[in-house]
């Protein structure tokens, strides 16, 4: 009984539309992760998993956080069905404060548009990331076609840029990878893919 109750819950989150969308995104992150196999990593609004249990594989850990209970426990059901050992989630907001974890490697994928104020939550995960860490972030460019109160419009790949850098991130890579249809909102939209590096500072370099 319990188990058919999961795969309601599953059902209504996990979409063919979103399942197509995470499996295009899994493709491109994957190769944000090479030589990854001893780092931890960090999947904030991570909802049900449908992109970083797929990479549970290629790190030493995954956590999956998010706000909703809900789509935490159809993790869990997901983590146990597949005999998942290196997978755990955590229901927890970081726009409500800040956390306690800490992670090699951060993924926010098509979350950062939800968000508010994203210097803010920016600047949360550049305090969560290790030393030499890696933020990733995957989102909908600018679209003017689309205006809603509570999402941004996508983002701007050079304004993005000088945020992460604001807020101490270097090296940062931004590239559009994906065009699809439908895929914003009802939208035509396309996605990209940035890669940022939290920097050792340079008086420990040495060590």
């Amino acid at each position: 009984m319990e188990q058919n109750v999961f795969e309601e819950m599953a059902k209504r989150y996990d979409t063919e539309e979103r399942k197509e969308l995470a499996q295009i995104v899994v493709k491109e992150v994957k190769k944000e992760l090479q030589d990854s196999q001893s780092k931890s990593l960090l999947d904030y609004g991570s909802g049900t998993g449908l992109v970083s249990l797929e990479l549970a594989d290629m790190v030493d850990s995954v956590m999956l956080i998010d706000s909703s209970e809900q789509m935490l426990e159809v993790a869990r059901a997901k983590i146990a069905k597949g005999g998942i050992t290196n997978a755990e989630v955590l229901h927890s907001d970081f726009t409500q404060g800040t956390s306690d974890v800490n992670a090699d490697i951060i993924l926010m994928s098509l979350v950062l548009l939800h968000i508010p104020d994203t210097r803010k939550i920016l600047h949360e995960m550049f305090t969560i990331l290790n030393e030499g860490g890696k933020l990733i972030i995957v989102d909908f460019d600018k679209n003017e076609e689309i205006s809603h109160p509570k999402v941004h419009n996508g983002f701007v790949h050079e304004e993005l840029k000088g945020l992460l850098s604001e807020v101490g991130f270097t090296s940062t890579e931004i590239k559009t990878f994906y065009y699809g249809k439908r895929v914003f909102m009802k939208q035509d939209a396309s996605m990209f893919i940035a890669s940022s590096t939290k920097v050792v500072n340079s008086e420990n370099s040495g060590n």
